[in-house]
């Protein structure tokens, strides 16, 4: 009984120490240096910019629906743990939005800025998924794929990432696309290395 609290504490601080790590990186970096998003972030960017949706009802919408097939497809523990990590993204963003920046503006140096912010993704969402729970709709799209077609996660991640940033060419300039793109190319391959990881 003891070690299975044990386990069960270990399990939810991993999840929310990944939470923690991904709204660090996305308030500090990100948001910051002005990063595009691929998946479901990015496709409420696009709504918003085809359609004038706001993206705080679409992606709650979005989140929502990718949520319930995970749920249909993963099993009740996705759910539980997915909600836990999105709680804990939603909380630890507030946080770090009353700190303010804890890092440099690195928006005139995009290069770095794309390849800082994979990590920070890379890390927390991986940290996040390796535990069975998603951050938002994303993960638990990429998981869904990974599961009905076999493909690697990180493949999966970056196919709905790709998908998403080339629409988003229609309001974005291809230069931001392409650091975009190179973000998203190794966050998801560190998602993919840390999910895979031997305990």
């Amino acid at each position: 009984m003891t070690l299975l609290k044990k386990q069960t504490r270990k399990h939810y601080t991993l999840l929310l120490c990944g939470a923690a790590i991904l709204a660090f990186g996305l308030f500090n970096v990100h948001a910051q240096s002005k990063i595009t998003e691929g998946g479901v972030l990015g496709m409420t960017l696009l709504l918003y910019n085809w359609f004038g949706i706001s993206p705080g009802i679409s992606e709650i919408c979005i989140d929502i629906l990718c949520y319930l097939a995970g749920f249909k497809l993963l099993g009740k523990d996705f759910l539980k743990n997915a909600i836990v990590a999105s709680l804990g993204f939603t909380l630890f963003y507030n946080i770090f939005e009353q700190i303010g920046y804890l890092l440099p503006d690195l928006s005139g140096m995009p290069l770095v800025a794309a390849l800082v912010g994979a990590l920070f993704v890379g890390c927390g969402v991986g940290l996040v998924v390796r535990e069975g729970g998603a951050s938002g709709g994303d993960d638990a799209i990429a998981l869904i794929l990974n599961k009905l077609t076999g493909c690697r996660l990180a493949l999966a991640y970056f196919i709905t990432d790709f998908v998403v940033l080339m629409l988003s060419l229609t309001y974005i300039p291809l230069e931001k696309i392409l650091y975009s793109l190179l973000t998203v190319t190794l966050s998801s391959f560190i998602i993919d290395r840390i999910k895979s990881f031997k305990k």
